[in-house]
């Protein structure tokens, strides 16, 4: 595999306020464009006002930290996750915040420290790790063991590990089974979620060989490959079917637009894979109770290879 790894001068924001709440991945233009650069990080967190509270309402906002690279962070894959809960009318929305390196493995991001930071700085309900697509041997044994690593620091603050289950380039077609179970493999490892992304692409090309899942350079995703990712995640976190949302948002304020009739095979094909037909939904997965329980219900806070990096 050839995949380009450029570290760059990284950009990072803290949020100072680290008890308000994080969302989207702020207003960056370039996010949500298929050419956005690979090598920044970033922690993108803006305050919102709190939600307003109504008797007998716990309105806990449910919260993702995406640990990832330039897969993750290409067409800002957090964001759209968020945006599909806010046109799913959630109440409240799901909340986001992305460390994202071009290039970078979870060895990477261990070895950096501002994905340790992230997840000390506040409390999360779910940390997504995410690195390249882990197809050989050594590769699949590195994320395992840095996905157990990375466990014990977001055990620590009481939330769940998942796994962003990516794929390899496209010239490497053949290499996907295996990214599959490695994906699935290290979730095991941490009794974690996994979003398996890579399948659910496998799955709807079997539907339409045509849908440009893949970017301009066969890697990175198309913005119909985050929009069928954020899918499976949103799906999968929700416990609710995706079926029926929206194949256009509003992304870091700027437009963000699939095919419709591509659109409602990804939601299918999500709904599908993350087995979530008819579901009504959790409210937000299984730590948290339903917005509408009485605000004295136990358990309403938060826990306080050059591409050898991008592991094939």
């Amino acid at each position: 595999m050839t995949t380009h790894r450029t570290r760059g001068s990284a950009v990072l924001a803290l949020a100072t306020a680290v008890a308000a709440c994080v969302v989207g991945c702020g207003s960056n233009p370039l996010a949500a464009r298929p050419d956005a650069p690979a090598d920044a990080a970033r922690i993108e967190t803006a305050a919102t006002p709190a939600a307003i509270a109504e008797p007998g309402r716990r309105r806990t906002p449910y919260r993702m930290l995406f640990i990832g690279n330039s897969l993750t962070q290409v067409n800002d894959l957090p964001a759209v996750v968020a945006e599909l809960s806010r046109a799913a009318g959630d109440d409240p929305p799901l909340e986001v915040a992305t460390v994202a390196f071009g290039g970078f493995s979870l060895e990477d991001h261990l070895a950096q420290g501002d994905a340790r930071k992230a997840i000390a700085k506040t409390g999360w309900d779910v940390v997504v790790l995410q690195q390249g697509p882990s197809t050989l041997p050594e590769s699949r044994s590195n994320l395992i063991q840095y996905t157990q690593r990375f466990a014990v620091y977001i055990r620590g603050v009481e939330a769940r590990p998942a796994l962003y289950g990516v794929w390899p380039e496209k010239e490497r077609l053949d290499a996907f089974d295996d990214g599959i179970d490695s994906y699935r493999l290290a979730a095991e490892a941490v009794d974690g979620l996994l979003f398996p992304v890579a399948l659910a692409w496998k799955t709807a090309w079997a539907r339409d060989p045509s849908l440009p899942f893949y970017g301009e350079d066969d890697f990175h995703p198309s913005r119909l490959g985050t929009y069928m990712a954020a899918l499976v995640i949103y799906a999968e976190v929700r416990d609710k079917s995706p079926v029926g949302l929206p194949a256009t948002l509003t992304v870091d304020g700027y437009p963000y637009a699939v095919d419709p009739a591509a659109a409602r095979i990804c939601q299918q094909v999500a709904q599908q894979i993350t087995n979530t037909r008819a579901r009504p939904g959790k409210p937000w997965g299984p730590r948290w109770p339903h917005a509408d329980e009485p605000a004295s219900a136990p358990g309403g806070g938060h826990g306080g290879e050059q591409a050898g990096d991008v592991l094939d």
